[in-house]
């Protein structure tokens, strides 16, 4: 690709996710990017076959600036315990700076009819938090008696639903919801050692 194609392909993603985050998915047509974007209809599917490619490509976007993110914080953290509250607060934290890749994300889940294909085996969504919390428990700094799957698919849960809170409630702060997980979190998995 041209410098000028790799251009307009990241203003259609841009104009894309500003769509989603306004309408929805299933309400963002051909034409209203192509509009937003200021070019024709015949341009957009230059540079995509389809709708449903556009929202895609969208869609991988945001799923790999939000993967990105909980990587770096992932990394940086200080032992595992510190390792499961960075998974667990970088993903809201994500999500905050970056309003527009809420609804992206929660159609992603929520939505056949979005255009955006995503793992139906929910198994990939909580196994990397329940090995960062058998670390954790290996450390001794988790209760061994936590079951690490359950209490990822909970905290998994949790996340899912405050971000889900913020479509209806626009008031609403992910950072306190942040605070609740965590809190939640060491009631029922520090280790009293």
């Amino acid at each position: 690709m041209t410098f000028a194609e790799q251009a307009r392909r990241e203003q259609l993603i841009n104009v894309t996710i500003e769509l989603i985050a306004q309408n929805g998915a299933a309400r963002t047509s051909l034409q209203s990017i192509a509009e937003a974007a200021s070019i024709t209809k015949a341009a957009v599917l230059y540079h995509y076959p389809s709708k449903q490619a556009v929202i895609q490509a969208a869609y991988e976007v945001v799923r790999t600036g939000l993967i990105e993110h909980m990587r770096q914080k992932i990394t940086a953290a200080d032992g595992p315990s510190a390792a499961v509250e960075a998974y667990l607060t970088s993903q809201l934290a994500y999500l905050t700076e970056h309003p527009h890749h809420v609804r992206v994300m929660a159609e992603s889940f929520n939505d056949p009819t979005s255009g955006i294909s995503e793992h139906t085996d929910t198994e990939t969504r909580w196994r990397p938090l329940a090995e960062l919390i058998a670390r954790a428990q290996q450390a001794g700094e988790y209760e061994a008696s936590a079951n690490a799957s359950t209490h990822a698919i909970i905290y998994g849960g949790a996340v899912d639903a405050l971000t889900a809170e913020t479509l209806s409630n626009p008031d609403f702060s992910l950072k306190s919801g942040a605070i609740g997980i965590i809190e939640i979190l060491h009631a029922f998995t520090k280790s009293s050692n």
